[in-house]
């Protein structure tokens, strides 16, 4: 699975049943410096997500898409199943709403990633997500050179993407395995872009 953390407008209040709502967005055509090239002099590297690139998942009702706290689905905060999360899909931005129960507030994880942000540490929404078979979605994702007027980076576009989960973290930037995760040669269209995905 993939991983695209961004900065995130997180919002938390308490409910009078003493369930806690969290809600955010995560912004689509929002281009997103993954690397600045490094020290070795390559090239920057790009990424976006078109309008309603998640919407397959999104809006079939029966599939299942959870609230995690970093990545892991041995901390699930809330889910679409289970009508604790609802996603409002628009062109701006993928937005959820989380109803974190009483119950659930209770477990320590949940306490753990409440105080975060409160505290405005854990500022980060990322979305867990694979790319469609090539043989069902043949440009499901492009990867182009950015305007020379711009710069020299290399921009990833994912059109659409397979939603599995949303997570809050601590640290809105890609680690270096999820960066590899990525293909980021230029290719013609139409040729499958290798990649490695994570688990």
């Amino acid at each position: 699975m993939l991983f695209a953390p961004i900065p995130a407008a997180l919002t938390l209040r308490a409910e009078g049943d003493g369930s806690r709502v969290i809600s955010g967005s995560f912004p689509y055509n929002s281009l997103a410096t993954l690397s600045d090239g490094g020290r070795n002099g390559g090239r920057p590297r790009k990424e976006r997500f078109k309008s309603r690139a998640f919407a397959y998942r999104v809006d079939k009702p029966d599939e299942e898409i959870h609230l995690l706290f970093g990545h892991d689905f041995d901390k699930p905060m809330a889910s679409k199943l289970s009508k604790t999360l609802s996603l409002t899909d628009s062109a701006a931005a993928l937005s959820f709403e989380a109803r974190i129960t009483p119950e659930v507030a209770e477990t320590s994880y949940v306490r753990d990633a409440l105080a975060l942000i409160a505290a405005g540490l854990a500022v980060g929404l990322s979305p867990g997500f694979r790319i469609p078979p090539q043989r069902t979605v043949p440009d499901a994702e492009t990867v182009e050179d950015e305007d020379p007027s711009l710069g020299d980076a290399i921009i990833r576009t994912i059109n659409a993407a397979l939603l599995y989960e949303l997570s809050i973290v601590t640290r809105p930037a890609y680690q270096d395995s999820e960066v590899e995760a990525r293909s980021w040669n230029r290719i013609p269209m139409g040729v499958m872009l290798p990649r490695r995905l994570l688990y």
